[in-house]
């Protein structure tokens, strides 16, 4: 007679691929993304042309020095859209399970919460940052093509390209993790997806940067991080408006994930689900 034999830990690597399966099984996330890269990259490719038809009504002997222009490789309404949908897919990831009750079945395999919440970050890591690094390179790519029409693109290697590379190709995971933590805290869709978008896009604009003290409160988020770290030119002295540091904008990129994911499994694991 043959004994069955139930593993008494489950791998992490289990988890991971368990996690990545539920993912890739999703339609509507792979057409969300796709979706939502076309249009980040569109909203670069309108930045660049509107900003060549600007050059040539300057007249056609007028020639700009070459030179990275971030708000046309990377302009605000379009990854200000994949903030949203990179913190609302990545709250979706728990939201729906607890939901559709299947995170009750979840936990039962998996007792150790904790493992199952680090499963589902870094598979939403993972995924968000390929996301991130194709959307940001094609914005790069597809605008510095366009503004070479009239000799005004930046090369891959112009000082400033490579750190927005890195910085817009990263917003992305920030903010699908962010979202997943506040999925894990809340747990309900409507109201996650509101304090998502509230947190990451309409909470800075509350705190201004012309005062020390409301301008420190702007520095601590994402977008604000962002910003400073596509900016390739530095602050004017004289300006009255407190800029944050590029090293600062480093520190709020690896805090906002940390934190979310670490208050994700405290919180998980004192919670009935």
């Amino acid at each position: 007679m043959t004994t069955l034999t139930i593993p008494s830990r489950v791998r992490f690597g289990d988890l991971v691929a368990a996690e990545w399966i539920k993912t890739r099984s999703l339609r509507s996330t792979w057409w969300t993304i796709a979706l939502t890269a076309l249009f980040v990259i569109g909203s670069a490719a309108v930045a660049a042309l509107a900003d060549c038809r600007n050059l040539a009504a300057a007249g056609t002997t007028v020639r700009r020095p070459a030179g990275f222009l971030p708000f046309d490789a990377y302009p605000q309404p379009g990854y200000m859209t994949l903030m949203l949908v990179a913190g609302s897919v990545g709250a979706i990831t728990i939201v729906s399970e607890y939901s559709s009750g299947l995170i009750r079945t979840t936990t039962m395999a998996v007792p150790a919460r904790s493992s199952v919440v680090l499963a589902k970050a870094t598979v939403t890591a993972a995924l968000w940052t390929a996301v991130g690094t194709v959307v940001s390179t094609g914005s790069f790519l597809v605008s510095q093509a366009i503004l070479n029409e009239r000799h005004a693109g930046a090369s891959i290697t112009h000082p400033g390209v490579p750190r927005a590379l890195v910085a817009s190709a990263l917003l992305a995971p920030v903010c699908a993790l962010v979202g997943l933590g506040l999925g894990v805290l809340i747990r309900h869709s409507a109201a996650t997806m509101a304090t998502c978008a509230f947190t990451l896009l309409m909470l800075p604009t509350v705190f201004s940067q012309s005062k020390r003290w409301s301008a420190g409160v702007n520095h601590t988020m994402v977008v604000t991080a962002w910003r400073r770290l596509v900016q390739n030119w530095e602050p004017e002295p004289g300006s009255r408006m407190f800029s944050a540091t590029v090293p600062g904008s480093w520190t709020v990129y690896a805090l906002w994930p940390l934190i979310a994911v670490v208050v994700a499994v405290l919180v998980v694991r004192k919670r009935d689900v």
